[in-house]
């Protein structure tokens, strides 16, 4: 799979799942979304900032930064994803410094400068990332602050890997080859040379391990097919009877170190933020 066909199939995956997404996670302070108040925070929007959201989803970053910045700032949340901008402007009230606009992250061009720049849980998508930064770096001022979310490596989010390790050796394919790697920015070594190597300066990544419950783990099970994208769900149904009997026995046994007496599984969930300057 090139850059191409990947971006094309990720944004048609977003395009489905964006109103599910919103709705189980954005909108709710919950898990790793715990880190949207104090990417925020870290990257100190004030008012009158001038700030942009890229990757923003449906807005739940951008709703808080326009809180941040009053009446006297500007906010533009920018994402690849109609549907998310269409959720994004409903979830958000309808303000004259607020704009929502679609475009490629690894594409875009600003005339004007802001003077924060924040992406939450994106980075690790683009196939360029270095091309995503640099673009960031063009559109902020000097003296500019530049806030990133990732999500940790998959060993410090069992919430993900309990499942895709096991479905990965059932199924090699699930993830297509050639797509970029969810957790290549998931260490703070990895995050920061990224950065660095944009060109930006006092970087400065801190580690959050958040806790979050998915319920029992017929619960966990449940969700994960009723969120998953179509793509991911027919490779799934693929599977013979018995095959997924086991390998929904395999991920059951991955979640026992995170199961506590009562059957309720509580995972950790690691989370890093960066701040940088211009």
């Amino acid at each position: 799979m090139d850059h191409t066909e990947y971006k094309q199939r990720n944004m048609k995956i977003w395009n489905e799942i964006a109103p599910r997404y919103h709705k189980r996670w954005a909108s709710v302070n919950e898990g790793p979304f715990q880190s949207t108040s104090k990417l925020v925070q870290l990257v100190n929007v004030s008012k009158g900032d001038s700030v942009l959201d890229l990757a923003c989803g449906t807005g739940v970053v951008t709703k808080k930064i326009r809180d941040k910045v009053g009446n006297t700032g500007y906010v533009v949340g920018a994402d690849t994803s109609i549907i998310a901008i269409k959720i994004a402007k409903k979830w958000n009230d309808v303000k004259t410094n607020l704009n929502f606009i679609n475009i490629d992250a690894e594409k875009f061009n600003f005339s004007q400068e802001f003077d924060i720049i924040t992406c939450q849980y994106a980075l690790f998508f683009f196939p360029n990332a270095q091309k995503v930064l640099k673009n960031i770096r063009n559109s902020l001022k000097k003296t500019g602050t530049l806030g990133i979310s990732v999500h940790g490596h998959k060993d410090k989010v069992p919430f993900f890997s309990n499942i895709s390790d096991a479905i990965t050796e059932y199924i090699p394919d699930y993830v297509p080859p050639g797509s970029p790697n969810m957790d290549r920015f998931g260490t703070k070594n990895a995050l920061g040379n990224e950065i660095r190597k944009a060109g930006f300066s006092k970087i400065s990544i801190k580690d959050f391990t958040f806790s979050y419950s998915p319920g029992r783990f017929e619960d966990y099970w449940r969700n994960y097919l009723k969120y998953i994208a179509k793509p991911l769900k027919d490779k799934l149904n693929s599977l013979d009877i018995s095959k997924r009997k086991e390998l929904k026995q395999v991920i059951k046994q991955n979640t026992i170190p995170f199961t506590k007496k009562n059957g309720i599984i509580v995972f950790p969930w690691q989370v890093l933020i960066l701040t940088a300057k211009y």
